[in-house]
C-alpha cells in the first residue's frame, strides 16, 4: 500500500508498507525482513489480546465507551443484511448458517444474526468475552430454532472456517487487529467456508485517507480504498456498500461491505457523501 497514514501518537508514515516494516518487520516484497520479524508479528498480535483482556465483558467495554450507539449499529446492520438474504438466497425455505468474527460478548449474534439465522458460530480470541457470550447465549439455546451452536475461542490469523458451512461470514470491528497479509490470509482461507451464493460482510471503521495506527490496541484503520484493494487482492467482489448512520460526530465513519467470490454485481445503495469526523474510534 502506497497511501501515507499516521498513528495514534501523530507520528507519520509514507506509506502503509513502511509501518509494517517498522512494526512487524514486512519487506517491500512482502517478506519477512528482518530476523526479529517473527517476534514483532507475535507481539504485534500479543499486545492487541492483552488490551481486550483488560476491557469489561459489556456492551460500553467492546464499544470502547460508545455501548449507547448499540440500537443504531444493530437497525442500520439490519438495513443492510435483510435484502442481500433476499437477493443472494431468495425466499424459499433454508436452514441459514451465519459466522460471527471477533464476537467480542455475543451482541451482535444475540441482536441481529439469531433473528435470522438458524445458526450462529462465534469465533472471538479474547476468553473471557466469549465466556460472556457463551453464557448469554445459553439461555436461548434450547428454546428456539435459532440457536449458538459453536464457540471458537481464536484469533482469526489462526482461523479456517468449516468448509461450506455459511451463509454468511460476519465480520465487525476486528479486522483491523489483522496485519495486511494475514488479512489476505484470513479471508482466502475463508472463502471455502461459505455456500453457494453465500457472502461476506465486513462492517468497518474507516479513515479518511490511508491509514491510522492505533498504539494503544495494535490495530488498524484502514480508508475505503484501501479496504478495495485488499478485497481485490483476496479475489473478492464487491457486492453492496453502505455508510453507518446516527452516530456521534467524533467517531471515524463506519462503512458496510458485501463481498462475493463471484462477478455478479448488486446494487451499491446507500453512497452518500462522507463528512468530516474526528478520528474516534469504537474499538470492537
Amino acid at each position: 500500500m502506497d497511501a501515507a497514514g499516521l498513528d495514534s501518537e501523530g507520528r507519520g508514515f509514507a506509506s502503509a508498507r513502511e509501518m509494517w516494516r517498522e512494526e512487524i518487520g514486512i519487506g517491500e516484497e512482502g517478506e519477512e525482513a528482518e530476523n526479529g520479524a517473527p517476534c514483532k508479528r507475535r507481539d504485534w498480535y500479543q499486545k492487541g489480546i492483552a488490551y481486550w483482556e483488560g476491557v469489561e465483558a459489556s456492551v460500553d467495554g467492546v464499544l470502547g465507551g460508545y455501548g449507547h450507539v448499540d440500537d443504531a449499529d444493530v437497525k442500520g446492520s439490519e438495513a443492510f443484511l435483510k435484502p442481500l438474504l433476499l437477493d443472494r438466497f431468495g425466499s424459499g425455505a433454508r436452514h441459514p448458517v451465519a459466522l460471527d468474527c471477533g464476537s467480542g460478548i455475543g451482541r451482535v449474534t444475540k441482536n441481529l444474526l439469531l433473528r435470522y439465522f438458524n445458526e450462529v458460530d462465534l469465533v472471538e480470541p479474547v476468553s473471557h468475552f466469549l465466556e460472556a457470550a457463551r453464557e448469554k447465549l445459553a439461555t436461548d439455546k434450547d428454546n428456539s430454532d435459532h440457536k449458538a451452536i459453536n464457540f471458537y475461542c481464536v484469533p482469526l490469523q489462526e482461523f479456517t472456517p468449516e468448509v461450506g458451512r455459511y451463509d454468511v461470514i460476519w465480520i465487525q470491528w476486528c479486522i483491523g487487529q489483522l496485519t495486511d497479509d494475514d488479512f489476505l490470509l484470513f479471508f482466502k482461507r475463508a472463502k471455502v467456508g461459505l455456500k453457494p451464493n453465500g457472502f461476506f460482510v465486513v462492517k468497518e471503521n474507516t479513515a479518511r485517507s490511508g491509514f491510522v495506527l492505533d498504539k494503544e490496541d495494535n490495530s488498524i484503520t484502514r480508508s475505503d480504498s484501501y479496504f478495495k484493494e485488499l478485497f481485490k487482492q483476496c479475489g473478492l467482489h464487491l457486492y453492496r456498500t453502505k455508510d453507518q448512520k446516527g452516530f456521534p460526530e467524533e467517531l471515524f465513519p463506519v462503512k458496510m461491505y458485501a463481498l462475493v467470490t463471484d462477478r455478479r454485481q448488486g446494487s451499491n445503495n446507500g453512497r452518500g457523501k462522507t463528512r468530516q469526523h474526528k478520528p474516534a474510534v469504537i474499538k470492537s
